[in-house]
């Protein structure tokens, strides 16, 4: 076991070494002065040259990326230039909201994709897989931005169950993670029912049946658990995912979390806290798949061995 983690851990540090470097060219990659779109056209030499000068862009690019790897290692993200503070610190008291957000989306998005293919898979051919079919067509027809909106008109709005926007309580979380997790459902579903198919089509399926072993037995006991894999897969995906696809949502639903704070360090051309946002985002979607490589040696000991 101890084997098989160091062996993923390794095969993740060139990834993480990407990551790292494509963070930082980002700020080279911009058309323009960098420097001016932060402060605009209108600013005075001097501060120009001051702010590039604190954020380390008068040095030659080798030297910038041996100061910006040594900020890192130090757990130094830089200075937001729109909140004037710790970049780091911003994120870590933004990050959790986003964290929270989406482990209720990926909970939502088990809930229904789970049973849904399951018994899609069971009754195949019959109307309640058909039902299902049309489930998953809409799901992955309407995109976040256009589902949000919808049910804040239809929850919100005109049945006046659910607050709109912010993060103070229970019931706030209920249509963002909905938001997310309905989207995401229609994939998983159809991953589902496709795994499900195959197993069930499987010879120990059909000795199961034939030991007079009930449905339901079959079905979770036997079929469900060697369908898990591609099943984790597509969850660890996902998960890494709605880290990244929060920035919509959040932004409709005024969620604290790090995606609406990418959208404000875009709009107020913050730099700094644009590299650490969209840093902290990748590296956790690294991490999210090492930690799905590991749970499959829980699930199915026949990878560790491989």
């Amino acid at each position: 076991m101890l084997r098989y983690f160091l062996q993923r851990f390794l095969m993740t540090l060139p990834a993480l070494w990407l990551v790292l470097t494509l963070v930082f060219l980002m700020i080279h990659i911009v058309p323009g002065d960098p420097v001016e779109q932060m402060l605009g056209e209108g600013a005075a030499p001097g501060e120009l040259a001051q702010l590039r000068h604190s954020l380390g862009l008068d040095l030659s690019l080798p030297a910038q990326y041996g100061h910006y790897l040594s900020q890192l290692a130090h757990g130094d993200l830089g200075h937001s230039l729109k909140f004037q503070a710790p970049v780091r610190r911003i994120i870590f008291e933004r990050y959790p909201a986003t964290l929270q957000l989406a482990f209720l989306a990926l909970l939502v998005c088990a809930a229904i994709a789970v049973p849904a293919g399951v018994l899609a898979a069971h009754r195949r051919g019959t109307g309640a897989d058909r039902a299902v079919g049309v489930f998953t067509l809409l799901g992955l027809a309407i995109p976040n931005f256009a589902l949000g909106p919808l049910l804040i008109l239809l929850f919100s709005i005109e049945l006046g169950l659910l607050p709109v926007s912010g993060r103070s309580g229970p019931a706030y979380y209920i249509l963002p993670a909905a938001t997310l997790g309905a989207a995401l459902a229609a994939i998983l579903t159809r991953m589902v029912r496709g795994s499900m198919l195959e197993e069930l089509s499987s010879d120990y399926v059909r000795t199961a049946r034939a030991k007079g072993l009930s449905t339901g037995a079959v079905l979770f006991r036997h079929a469900f658990r060697n369908a898990l894999i591609p099943i984790i897969t597509i969850l660890g995906l996902q998960f890494g995912t709605l880290l990244a696809g929060t920035i919509v949502t959040e932004t409709i639903f005024s969620w604290p979390g790090i995606g609406r704070l990418t959208v404000q360090a875009i709009s107020s051309r913050d730099y700094p806290l644009l590299q650490g946002c969209i840093l902290v985002i990748a590296v956790s979607y690294v991490v999210v798949n090492l930690l799905t490589d590991l749970l499959y040696t829980l699930i199915d000991p026949r990878v560790r061995l491989s």
